[in-house]
């Protein structure tokens, strides 16, 4: 079967339900910019643009018969003085799009790297960087730790619109999909958002990872040490504390979701055969978001991986929809 894809206007006011969870809305101020990628700051020496409101658009296109992407390795410091390691793909286009990977992952992940090279092919430029505690950049690993992956996106994007970079598009993938839904909710300073299999409900898919009764045990003992059987990464263990587990409990995508401008372009991809994440999770975000367009992709998995070409088409064709 085809590609199905759905436009949906916003959910009436009736649906949205009061929690006392992460509310985005009374976040929408975020760390003087200053404090967040601070180092970034002090090496581009221009003036800060303001934490908030829509970055200014640049005037350069690109030319299709530019050379290939020339590849930068970048250092970021977030609000935390930890340093994010990023590459930089330069088409010679300052339109790039910024991708967040998935939870233990990495910028290298297999559909980060498909993802870059479509875009780079229609001379978007791309940034792909590993979250704090992830991959090559510094910090401690958390099980939880949305809300602080959502501030080390804004400190990539602050960084890169100190380079004169319009930073047009961010996409995330499974718990970047998450983040990337928070950061638009909290944010409000990007005009296309691209969640890719991302959970609606954090708490669901819990004990399905970590195992079963684990929820119990981490509550009465304070944290669980695990080995995960569903990493990519050859003996990555991970200890998930009591704060961190309550972190994700407490991340409403339901609040996250009404909160997001209806000036924002969102689109949700998601795999009709996903066992990780539901599709029926993608339907969630479709009926909450305002601006909203949902693409699913029939017979594809969590990582699309016999799909990489449609999920890629997606992706590229939205982002490239508003004018890029």
């Amino acid at each position: 079967m085809p590609a199905v894809s759905v436009w949906l206007g916003a959910a009436t006011a009736a649906r949205l339900i009061s929690s006392p969870s992460l509310r985005p809305r009374e976040r929408r101020t975020p760390p003087p910019a200053a404090a967040v990628g601070a180092g970034a700051l002090l090496r581009s020496g221009h003036a800060n643009p303001g934490p908030r409101g829509p970055l200014p658009a640049m005037a350069q296109t690109h030319d299709s018969l530019s050379p290939p992407a020339s590849e930068e390795r970048v250092e970021i410091t977030n609000k935390h003085g930890e340093r994010l390691v990023g590459l930089l793909h330069n088409t010679g286009s300052n339109k790039i799009v910024v991708l967040c990977h998935g939870f233990i992952a990495t910028k290298s992940d297999g559909l980060i790297l498909d993802l870059t090279s479509a875009l780079t092919k229609k001379g978007i430029s791309v940034f792909r960087f590993d979250f704090s505690g992830n991959g090559e950049s510094e910090g401690q690993f958390e099980y939880g730790n949305y809300r602080k992956e959502a501030d080390d996106l804004y400190s990539v994007v602050l960084y890169l619109y100190q380079k004169n970079y319009d930073v047009t598009a961010v996409v995330g993938h499974s718990k970047g999909g998450d983040v990337v839904v928070l950061y638009a909710s909290i944010y409000n300073n990007i005009r296309t958002i691209v969640n890719l299999s991302g959970r609606f409900d954090l708490k669901k898919g819990i004990e399905e990872r970590i195992g079963e009764g684990s929820i119990d045990r981490i509550n009465k003992e304070g944290y669980l040490d695990i080995k995960d059987k569903f990493a990519n990464v050859e003996n990555f263990n991970y200890r998930v504390t009591k704060e961190s587990l309550t972190e994700r409990l407490n991340t409403d995508m339901r609040a996250a979701s009404v909160s997001i401008s209806k000036e924002c372009r969102f689109l949700t991809v998601h795999g009709s055969a996903d066992k990780t994440i539901p599709v029926e999770d993608a339907y969630e975000f479709a009926k909450l978001i305002p601006n909203h367009k949902l693409h699913v992709i029939e017979g594809a998995n969590h990582n699309y991986t016999a799909h990489r070409k449609e999920v890629a088409d997606a992706v590229v064709d939205f982002i490239m929809s508003n004018g890029v």
